[in-house]
């Protein structure tokens, strides 16, 4: 069994994708900033942590808990998202810019937090949800996709250095950092490909193949 932390999973997504993987049979660690927004995910079996997915103090706490409480921590996924824009070009607003952020600051936070224990486990994964957005942006979206593509760039920084790691050190990469595109986020979808992460574990590639993918849920 494994077990994920899905940080920002008071939404509405994040509860569907929480209860798609708790179905499978997985260990789910879901954070939120409202315990009682996090309640019905607890009823469902979930460990629930009241924490801020964009803070890294926050984060570090958590995992720090978790090892200290003997949780090992197989995956971390940042869910923190959302969508504002249209209007073109002009339409991008500060406002709008600014209110899309946390969705990076969350992938920044998560993957440092939570770094070292993924490196250590066997097979550790981390992986964002991204949007096709990256590979098309237009004009009314563009302060969405800019966060979409810092995100994707952040992530992939992370796939580089577990590689060089496991490289310098003359040891196999065990762990793999990944991206998921998507046009809409459909929970179902997103929860199979997570359980897919670990398909090519016991062959010769193992994470190596995986590691700075990106991949297509639509």
């Amino acid at each position: 069994m494994k077990t994920v932390v899905l940080a920002g999973a008071s939404s509405t997504a994040g509860h569907a994708v929480a209860r798609a993987l708790l179905s499978a049979g997985w260990s789910v660690v879901a954070t939120g900033r409202s315990l009682e927004r996090l309640a019905a995910l607890a009823d469902a079996g979930a460990r629930v942590e009241v924490a801020d997915a964009t803070s890294l103090a926050d984060m570090t706490a958590l995992a720090a808990r978790l090892a200290e409480a003997g949780v090992p921590v197989d995956a971390v996924v940042p869910l923190v998202g959302g969508w504002r824009g249209g209007g073109g070009l002009a339409g991008q607003s500060d406002e709008d810019f600014h209110a899309l952020l946390p969705a990076l600051e969350a992938v920044r936070a998560t993957s440092r937090a939570f770094d070292g224990a993924l490196r250590g486990a066997e097979a550790g994964r981390f992986a964002i949800v991204s949007s096709t957005a990256v590979g098309r942006p237009l004009a009314g979206g563009a302060n969405y996709a800019a966060v979409k593509a810092a995100s994707e760039a952040w992530t992939r920084a992370v796939a580089q250095g577990w590689a060089k790691a496991a490289r310098e050190a003359g040891e196999p990469l065990r762990a793999a950092s990944v991206v998921f595109r998507a046009k809409a986020l459909d929970p179902d979808l997103l929860a199979a490909h997570l359980l897919r992460l670990w398909d090519d574990e016991t062959s010769d590639l193992g994470a190596a193949a995986l590691n700075d993918r990106v991949i297509d849920l639509d």
